[in-house]
């Protein structure tokens, strides 16, 4: 006759947990979720996308409850992007934009300014140059340099409003930077302004950046 023994019950939990033990050394650590702040950061440099490649696509679930739950514009416009390009999602350009679009109603500046640059090129959107105006221009009151070029171009090539003159001239005149190449295209935007610009309203605009 054979004798049944049996374990003590911490043995025995102890042995049905060594399998998860040793499955979670095999995962590795876990990616934390993206800060404001460093999602700003890589919207800048325009590496948000490879960031999320880079981190292998772990973050994936929680960029999209971000963008589809708590609705935070940063990670509307980072899943709309991800969707428009297909990285670590299936590709869906209308969903993309659809997100990008919420994020800026929101105020996001890089979503205004990548769908005013979109419109300006025609990416991904019919090219509408004067559709592609107001969102350049929001995005540059908000202070975005992209936008601040993008629009004062525009303006220069005979698309937009002469109305719109003064406020793109005092963005340009108010920006401020170390990168010569881009201080000679804010020059050179400015002195093409200028040569629309009554000299009084030249001066008003340089007044008002002063002051503001």
């Amino acid at each position: 006759m054979m004798i049944m023994t049996k374990l003590p019950i911490f043995l025995l939990v102890s042995h049905l947990l060594l399998p998860s033990a040793y499955a979670l050394n095999d995962v590795g650590d876990a990616v934390p979720v993206y800060t404001d702040d460093e999602l700003i950061k890589l919207f800048a440099t325009n590496q948000h996308l490879q960031k999320v490649k880079a981190d292998d696509c772990q973050l994936v679930q929680d960029i999209k409850a971000r963008a589809e739950r708590v609705e935070s514009p940063s990670y509307q416009f980072l899943y709309g992007d991800m969707l428009a390009w297909g990285v670590c999602v299936p590709k869906d350009i209308e969903q993309g934009l659809y997100y990008m679009r919420e994020a800026a109603q929101q105020g996001s500046p890089v979503a205004l300014e990548q769908l005013g640059r979109y419109y300006s090129r025609g990416i991904l959107l019919q090219q509408d140059r004067e559709r592609a105006i107001p969102y350049l221009r929001e995005a540059a009151a908000l202070g975005n340099i992209k936008a601040r070029l993008q629009l004062a171009e525009l303006l220069v090539s005979d698309h937009g409003s002469p109305l719109d003159y003064e406020d793109a001239y005092r963005w340009l005149y108010q920006t401020t930077t170390d990168n010569q190449s881009l201080y000679r295209q804010l020059k050179n935007l400015r002195h093409r302004l200028e040569q629309r610009m009554p000299e009084n309203i030249i001066a008003r605009a340089k007044q008002r950046s002063t002051l503001w």
